[in-house]
């Protein structure tokens, strides 16, 4: 019996427009390609960037050259997009919105394809993505962009209809509706609880994140608990306070890459500073080594992560992962340590970070640890000493802090909280 001849579809192409900030400079075209099962893309700089007096390597893996450059993804995990691009892609909460949506989309209209990673990467809203990357289609408009006079980021006011919508999608009972009105507001910063890009009520772009139906602690009074303590223990962290909407505790987190006048600054997270594969194993001792070159104040830099480093230990942030640490660009070719954010304490957990410290030492499991590696942070024993000492000071007042009136944790949560901050290991 004779067999049915094959055909192998063609592979599709996707340009899109990169431009910068608020000024929308031209950085250059992207061309998104899906063949068959493969995924891959292209970047060429434009040549009024490459002669720019103020060029920088918008991402460290493309090299300042005429012509297209090629990304194929290293690993089935690892993104097909050049890693400052893909600071700009959903987080998994994102992409859950997302798929349910073409999912009910497919269902009514079956000549729809499958999602592609270009499709993820289009459906932020070009008002909300993160960083100073925009990108635009070949008819001239910014992905993802609204009609004239439409608002694509929610204001403060409609938090309550973000909860709602957000606690049908975790229990698979949202509506189409409440779909459409999610897509597009995610963020690239965060995992996979729930969250929504807000317009704050000061009109500052700010990251509500909602609990979810699964939570058995308050985990988002205890984040806000763990940025007001960063702050008192040196720590430059993202602000970050509680709000009531429907009996539940939302946390307001301002968004650190945007200036006061809403101009967009650069970001690239740690892991695309250090060009990692997502399934690799790293260290903050080669976190450092790269941030010598690539920071503009190397030195305090350096010492404020060992302080973050100390201060994620007593209180059990094991959640480390390259994604939540970020870097805004200073100029000159030059990045900056952003603001701290994602600070959770785990009391449920052990206290072993999920980064490395060095390649020799492992995960960092004891303050011991951290003082014997303390000079690779560009800190003597004695400024090592005095910075646990402030870490430690602030970390201990933390049922002070839960308790006051902008966190709120009751009585009965502090117990929850209690094995992350009251540990005996300093």
């Amino acid at each position: 019996m004779a067999t049915k001849p094959s055909f192998k579809q063609a592979a599709t192409r996707t340009p899109l427009d990169v431009f910068l900030g608020k000024a929308e400079k031209p950085l250059g075209r992207l061309i998104f390609v899906k063949d068959g099962q493969r995924e891959f893309s292209q970047f060429a700089y434009s040549d009024e960037w490459l002669a720019d007096a103020h060029f920088f390597d918008v991402s460290p893996d493309l090299n300042r050259q005429s012509g297209y450059q090629l990304r194929k993804p290293p690993t089935k995990n690892d993104t097909c997009f050049f890693l400052a691009l893909a600071d700009t892609e959903p987080d998994a909460w994102g992409r859950r919105v997302i798929a349910r949506a073409h999912a009910k989309a497919r269902a009514k209209d079956a000549s729809l394809g499958p999602l592609t990673e270009a499709d993820y990467l289009a459906c932020v809203d070009d008002f909300s993505r993160v960083g100073a990357l925009r990108l635009r289609d070949e008819n001239g408009h910014y992905l993802r962009s609204v009609a004239e006079g439409a608002r694509s980021t929610p204001a403060f006011l409609e938090l309550e209809k973000i909860l709602l919508a957000s606690r049908a999608v975790e229990m698979s009972k949202e509506t189409a509706d409440d779909l459409a009105y999610l897509q597009g507001k995610g963020t690239s910063l965060g995992g996979m609880r729930p969250k929504c890009t807000i317009q704050d009520a000061d009109g500052s772009l700010s990251l509500g994140k909602f609990p979810s139906v699964t939570d058995e602690r308050a985990v988002t009074r205890g984040e806000v608990l763990a940025l007001r303590l960063a702050k008192l223990a040196g720590i430059d962290s993202a602000q970050a306070r509680i709000v009531m909407v429907h009996g539940q505790p939302i946390a307001m987190i301002r968004r650190f890459d945007r200036t006061p006048e809403q101009n967009r600054i650069p970001y690239i997270s740690g892991a695309t500073l250090l060009q990692a594969n997502r399934d690799d194993e790293h260290s903050y001792t080669e976190i450092i080594d790269v941030m010598r070159t690539k920071c503009e104040n190397f030195i305090h830099d350096a010492r404020q992560l060992w302080r973050r480093l100390v201060f994620n230990h007593l209180i059990t942030n094991v959640d480390d992962h390259l994604q939540n640490i970020g870097f805004l660009y200073s100029g000159n070719n030059q990045w900056r340590l952003s603001p701290a954010f994602d600070l959770n304490p785990f009391p449920d957990k052990d206290p072993e970070s999920k980064t490395w410290l060095s390649e020799d030492s492992g995960p960092i499991a004891t303050i011991e640890q951290l003082l014997d590696q303390a000079a690779r942070f560009e800190l003597s024993q004695p400024q090592a000493q005095s910075i646990l000492d402030e870490v430690v000071a602030a970390v201990k007042r933390w049922r002070e802090v839960a308790t006051a009136p902008d966190v709120g944790l009751q009585a009965h949560e502090i117990n929850d909280f209690k094995p992350a901050f009251e540990r005996k290991n300093y």
